[in-house]
Order: C-alpha cells, then structure tokens, then sequence
C-alpha cells in the first residue's frame, strides 16, 4: 500500500521582533521542500503566517527587509487608553500592503491565536477578518490596545498558547514543525540595559522610545548599577511567563520537530533588524535538518 505525505503544520510561535526569524525558517523548510499544508501563528507568529497564508510572503520579505528604526515608529500610534499603541497604524499598513481577506479565501489553512481577556480562556481564530484577527492575537498587555471581538476582549494569545501545535493538530496536521521564539530571551532585557550597546542594536533605540514616553528610571546614584526600566521589568515579566507558558503547552502537546532560533538578543520592537534574525531563521533548520529528516522518515516508516 502506498503511504501518503503527512499534512504538515507548522506553528509559529510568538516573540515580537523575533518574529522575523519566522521568515528564515520559511525559506529555509522551503530549500528542503517542506511546504506548510496547514500554518498556525500566535502573536508575530500570526501576523507573518497570515502573509504567508494569503500568498504574500515576498512582499512580506521585501518589507521587513526594507524597514529602518524611523519606519517602525511612524507605525507606532500612541495610546493611554488599554496600551501604550492602538495598532491602528499597523494594520492599516498591513490590508493596505497585504491584500484583506476571510479565512476562507486565504491559500493555505491559517489560524490564530487570541487569549479572551475577561474570562482568560483561550480563543481560537478561524473565520471572519484575517487582519481583525491578527491585531487581536498581537495585541500584547500594556503595549498594544485590546480588541473589541462580539462579546470578548482580546489580547495577545501567547498569554495562554505561545507555540500553536495544538492549533495545528485541531486543524489537521498530521506532523508539525513548531519554532519556539522563547528559549534563551529570559533575563535578556535587564541585561542589555545595563551595558550601552552599538548602535541600535540590542533594543537601544526601543529603550529611547519608551524613555521619551515618560516610562524611563531616571540616572542610577553614582557607583550603583542601573535599575531596570519599567518597560524593562514589564517586558522581562511577560517573557519569563511566556517561556513557562510554552515549556509546559509543548511538554503535554509536544510537536514532532521543534525549532528554537536564537534570537534573545533582539528586543521587543526591533522590527528594523529583520536581516539578521531572519538569517537566524535560516541557521536554525540548517542545525536542525538531521532531526527533521529522521522524523519526516519515522513517520513514512509508522
């Protein structure tokens, strides 16, 4: 009897400006020949998988390849209301950039993930607006304004599901790939904000932003060491709870490859470094392809 291809899944973790290394491991599982029958995202997760879903991908590419520190911040509309941007601007970028569609137009099976932010249950995005539901799924606590959706309030879905491979299976996938944005940023934003790195790299420039937003510490007294910022604590504190959050959803919904791209040092609204986490993407399934070999055989093989 001939044994069929499996429906392969791939679940896109959250992560912010990580999220580009989303792209690279794309291309990358493209190389090989690996193409996704059914995507899933959480967070970015969701905002680069719905671009790939819709068939957007290059475009996608091109743009995030093309975006300076300055662009990301015109995108950044200010908000004292429920977070400090409304994301507004973002997602009049996104349905003007990446056509708006309904799920059911999209090229490839795409959902998302959304936390419900009165009653903390999970929420799964599967019909209606592709791009409502994407400004849902990223719309993290304190930066980004929560989203009206009948009668819940959504918020960034990496509160409850940070790696999607449960999503993934209730929508088919026989063998998922999942790549985890989490596994070394825990600790990372109070120590980059204890040094002065080059540039803008390492998160200086979001650091600037939040500052000029009123939310800096002001100077440390002499010969002690820097506090962390608010922002800083705010944004450690989520990722330390995302890190444990995605430990124990893959320890009891384990996908059958998982890919970790080391991306800690980015910071949260880096979007403009998207050329070198993107190439981390790459790097990630090329360490990875005997593990992703062997288990594509021992499924051909069951």
């Amino acid at each position: 009897m001939k044994r069929r291809s499996p429906r392969v899944g791939l679940a896109l973790g959250s992560g912010s400006a990580r999220g580009w290394a989303h792209l690279g491991v794309l291309q990358a599982l493209a190389k090989e020949g690996i193409q996704p029958d059914v995507i899933c995202g959480c967070s970015i997760g969701a905002f680069v998988g719905a671009a790939v879903a819709g068939g957007d991908q290059e475009r996608l590419l091109a743009w995030a390849d093309s975006l300076r520190w300055k662009d990301v911040l015109a995108l950044m509309d200010v908000s004292l209301k429920g977070g400090l941007i409304k994301g507004a601007r973002l997602m009049e970028f996104f349905e003007r950039n990446f056509e708006e569609r309904d799920f059911s137009a999209l090229e490839t099976p795409f959902a998302c993930v959304a936390t419900d932010l009165l009653t903390g249950r999970e929420v799964w995005l599967r019909e209606g607006s592709v791009s409502q539901a994407v400004r849902a799924s990223i719309a993290l606590p304190g930066l980004m304004t929560p989203v009206q959706w009948g009668d819940s309030v959504l918020v960034d879905g990496g509160l409850v599901n940070p790696v999607p491979v449960s999503l993934c299976r209730a929508m088919g996938a026989d063998f998922v790939v999942a790549v985890d944005l989490g596994s070394d940023v825990v600790g990372r934003p109070w120590r980059q904000e204890a040094q002065t790195l080059p540039g803008d790299s390492g998160g200086a420039w979001s650091r600037r932003l939040f500052s000029r937003l009123g939310f800096g510490n002001g100077e440390p007294l002499p010969g002690e060491p820097a506090p962390p910022s608010i922002v800083g604590v705010l944004v450690s504190s989520i990722n330390i709870m995302q890190v444990r959050i995605a430990r124990s959803r893959l320890a009891g919904e384990p996908a059958d490859v998982l890919l970790s791209p080391r991306v800690g040092h980015v910071g949260p609204l880096d979007y403009h470094r998207a050329t070198e986490t993107l190439a981390e993407g790459v790097a990630e399934v090329r360490r990875m392809l005997p593990v992703l070999h062997h288990a594509l055989a021992r499924f051909h093989s069951a």
